[in-house]
């Protein structure tokens, strides 16, 4: 195996966990500095990612790109890589529609870069069998093999781009718009004034059923500022595939209400999650 340098943009919670994967596999794992938070500085340090200031360096330096951001900033990300006259293997990882994923690919063809289409299905991937990287794209395979060391799991779907994007929209069309939807009902019950009613008989259905979904509202907080923009994009595909998009476009508002909850630690009780689905204008 021939030892690549992978470029991370950016390692976030699951960028990290990524590049991690890359290391074990044999690989140099790269990152930009430049305008990266502290939290994500403290990441790449103590994972080991080598350094560099600026995109450009980043493109200089390395062969293989994985684009992984919130998906409202894929298409900006990927333009600054062409600004850089890059010309490696780029990797679009985000939760994005197939629609963008085939425009960027576009892009990308056109500038001689090779893009894989990716998506990711699971949390950051620390532990064997919980995390899916799916592939597509005329060069998916020179992708999974930069990720064979584990423990994140790699599935190549095809030649197709926009492919592994269209999994992904489907698979986060039911998970994170469910989550919406248990929140805007609990909201909606307690405006009503039979949040404890309908709790009662969730309980009569299934025990478990009222404490998991309070579990399931106030978590997905910490990650609702950029689930919204992942709405959107499952709306999005909706839409092209003749489907109604109305249920994920109102799934980004619900996420939108709670996005002031980005790095809350601990996270909000169900109360102050129901009193900001109720009153979004209030702080």
């Amino acid at each position: 195996m021939n030892k690549k340098y992978i470029g991370f943009l950016h390692p976030g919670a699951m960028g990290i966990s990524l590049a991690a994967t890359a290391q074990n596999t044999g690989h140099i794992a790269y990152w930009v500095s430049q305008g990266r938070s502290p939290d994500t500085y403290e990441r790449a340090a103590k994972q080991s990612l080598v350094e560099t200031q600026t995109i450009q360096e980043l493109c200089d330096t390395c062969s293989v790109i994985i684009s992984i951001c919130p998906p409202q900033a894929a298409t900006e990300v990927a333009e600054q890589v062409l600004a850089c006259s890059f010309t490696g293997i780029y990797a679009d990882a985000n939760a994005i529609s197939p629609q963008r994923a085939k425009r960027i690919a576009q892009l990308m063809n056109a500038a001689g870069v090779e893009f894989v289409d990716g998506s990711i299905i699971g949390g950051p991937a620390w532990k064997p069998d919980t995390t899916w990287f799916y592939l597509s794209g005329p060069a998916a395979d020179h992708v999974a093999v930069c990720f064979s060391g584990g423990p994140l799991a790699t599935e190549v779907i095809g030649d197709n781009i926009g492919k592994a994007s269209a999994l992904k929209m489907c698979y986060a069309a039911n998970t994170k718009a469910t989550s919406a939807l248990l929140g805007a009902t609990v909201a909606a019950a307690e405006e009503m004034g039979v949040r404890n009613e309908l709790e009662k008989h969730w309980s009569r259905q299934d025990s478990d059923y009222t404490q998991n979904t309070h579990a399931r509202i106030t978590r997905v907080t910490a990650k609702a500022w950029r689930f919204s923009g992942e709405m959107e994009e499952i709306a999005t595909t909706f839409e092209n595939a003749g489907l109604p998009n109305g249920f994920h476009l109102a799934a980004r508002e619900i996420y939108q209400r709670l996005a002031k909850f980005k790095g809350a630690d601990p996270l909000p009780s169900v109360e102050d999650v129901l009193n900001t689905l109720l009153n979004p204008g209030k702080s």
